[in-house]
């Protein structure tokens, strides 16, 4: 028999993801003593560029998530998150929430790093769009109509394309990642474990590890980029 994960009965990790990107966010409009976020030291050493992640900031894979450019960037990026998270996390516990949020935003930061230009890249849309994609694993487990979740993300996807500066490269990569961490959660334990042998360890034990494998390729992924881009420009130098 197989018991269900335990469930926080508030969102305390989507409440402490909006609370750390508040945070982040003041930090930097004091440092930059406004809105123009490229005059805080800390927006400049956390965010995505291609070039400075190629010489070693690996860091900013995971620290640019954080980031925003604005004041409509950051409240389009958190209401989101609210709406998304609160319910995501209620339905599968905060250890899991959290890991699929940080795979998604990683799997976005990685797919910058392989097709994306040198341009600057910051925000919390990879990772949310990784949640629209771990929404739509767990409609499509419980067996409901996915059109409405589908008809979202793919608005959203239109309007990453239609949209100056919005980066479609970081919200395919995090939706990607995101779904199939929540697919590696909710389906991979009963398709590769028989009946008997899945108990709530063990189905813990499968979900975790598809977890790690996503979070280890994500890595991979956006630190071999850079080590291809600056290789790459070190011949051409």
């Amino acid at each position: 028999m197989v018991t269900k994960p335990m469930v926080a009965a508030r969102p305390y990790a989507t409440y402490g993801l909006i609370a750390v990107n508040l945070v982040v966010f003041a930090i930097c409009a004091m440092q930059a003593k406004g809105v123009d976020m490229v005059r805080s030291p800390l927006f400049v050493d956390w965010a995505l560029v291609k070039p400075w992640v190629a010489d070693g900031d690996y860091w900013r894979l995971l620290t640019a998530g954080f980031l925003h450019f604005s004041v409509t960037h950051i409240a389009l990026n958190m209401i989101s998150l609210y709406i998304l998270g609160r319910d995501l996390e209620l339905a599968i516990g905060i250890p899991r929430y959290l890991a699929v949020y940080v795979t998604s935003l990683l799997g976005g930061s990685a797919a910058v790093m392989v097709f994306g230009s040198v341009a600057v890249n910051a925000g919390a849309s990879g990772a949310i769009y990784g949640l629209m994609g771990a929404v739509l694993v767990i409609v499509l487990k419980a067996r409901v109509s996915p059109v409405p979740v589908i008809s979202i993300i793919a608005l959203n996807l239109v309007l990453s394309v239609t949209i100056p500066g919005i980066s479609l490269l970081a919200h395919v990569g995090g939706l990607v990642f995101g779904a199939a961490a929540a697919a590696g959660i909710i389906f991979l334990p009963q398709w590769v474990l028989s009946p008997q042998h899945r108990s709530a360890t063990s189905v813990s034990r499968v979900g975790w590890t598809s977890v790690v494998v996503l979070l280890v390729i994500a890595l991979a992924i956006g630190i071999g980029a850079g080590v291809v881009y600056a290789n790459s420009h070190v011949l051409v130098g």
